[in-house]
């Protein structure tokens, strides 16, 4: 069954966050190598950059990452609706619209979270770019339509103003929506802050799910262990997480296990040894998996710098992760750097 039919992957059950500097291609792939089911997202995308430049560097990704949504940034319902089109040329299996961002670059291009205080142009653009997917005669698969936003912006206190807004856009045609389970401020924090500051309230995302059955609801914010994600699918269909997936990627292992496999944990020292036994061992492993596609990235002219930076975190937690970061971080910026900086660090782990 591909990746398109049914419910395989059980789409949206686990995603990776649209990260601005992080979501790259050649992390996501090594992300797609811990976790086989997880839905990729990439890093937001402007519509400007999109249909002004150069749109084969933006949207090229490897047939290995699907199912993969494209993240766009822009509040002009017919440039949405181009960027659709687009998304959908290339294969992708989702397009998502930004209305959780509070950077100040992103507001002077009105777009992301200050689009919140516009519903009814939010509807509009979900319209615009639903109507280009579903386009009538056009060819090869269609590209869900999603939105990510916040609960919402600046003084709106009231969960009616979530309600309707949800309401709005899903009758303008989004079934699927990712919220951050927060505030944004969008003036007086930064966009870090506004990641930490504003109080989480999860139970505002629960009631949506209540609210609109119907709805593909998944939830993001603060989600830092298994135990994390599985009190939040008790209450909603899927959980984004963010910088935890750099921070320690293996944690994408460990959520693919709670979240698809059957298996029963183990419990106790037993399991806690057998946890960090089978992490440095998967951990090893995903590495190894993960080189030719790093001799394959140079020879297409990918500096190493950029093709190591993914795996940097793989060993977080384990003896020798800090001389693994260290090794990789001093020798991929030599001139003529190679595979074999990844290998060095390997072998300098001496695990057994």
């Amino acid at each position: 069954m591909s990746h398109r039919e049914g419910s395989f992957f059980q789409r949206h059950k686990l995603c990776l966050a649209p990260m601005l500097d992080w979501t790259d291609r050649h992390f996501r792939y090594f992300i797609r190598l811990l976790s086989p089911h997880c839905l990729l997202y990439t890093e937001m995308i402007t519509t400007g950059a999109l249909l002004r430049g150069d749109a084969q560097r933006f949207l090229a990704f490897s047939p290995e990452e699907h199912p993969i949504a494209l993240q766009v940034g822009g509040s002009d319902p017919e440039a949405l609706a181009q960027c659709a089109r687009l998304a959908k040329e290339f294969g992708y299996d989702e397009i998502n619209l930004n209305v959780g961002c509070p950077s100040d670059r992103v507001q002077k291009g009105r777009f992301g979270a200050c689009l919140m205080k516009e519903p009814a142009l939010v509807a509009e653009c979900v319209a615009a770019m639903k109507s280009a997917v579903e386009a009538v005669g056009a060819s090869g698969a269609r590209p869900l339509v999603s939105v990510k936003c916040r609960i919402g912006v600046d003084e709106q206190e009231e969960y009616s103003y979530l309600e309707n807004f949800v309401d709005l856009i899903q009758r303008a045609g989004c079934h699927q929506i990712i919220v951050h389970a927060r505030k944004a401020w969008l003036s007086g924090l930064s966009p870090k802050e506004n990641r930490e500051i504003p109080p989480l309230n999860y139970p505002w995302v629960y009631q949506l799910k209540r609210d609109f059955p119907e709805l593909t609801i998944v939830i993001n914010g603060a989600i830092k262990t298994v135990s994390d994600a599985l009190m939040h699918l008790e209450h909603v269909d899927g959980v984004m997480v963010g910088r935890p997936a750099y921070e320690n990627p293996y944690f994408f292992r460990e959520l693919e296990e709670a979240l698809f496999s059957v298996t029963s944990p183990l419990a106790g020292e037993v399991a806690r040894l057998a946890r960090e036994r089978d992490q440095r061992q998967g951990a090893i492993t995903v590495v190894q998996r993960y080189l030719p596609y790093v001799e394959e990235q140079l020879s297409a002219g990918v500096r190493l710098s950029t093709l190591v930076r993914p795996m940097l975190g793989i060993f977080n937690g384990l003896p020798g992760s800090r001389l693994w970061r260290r090794h990789l971080s001093t020798h991929c910026h030599v001139p003529g750097a190679d595979i074999q900086v990844v290998t060095k660090a390997l072998s300098s782990l001496n695990y057994s």
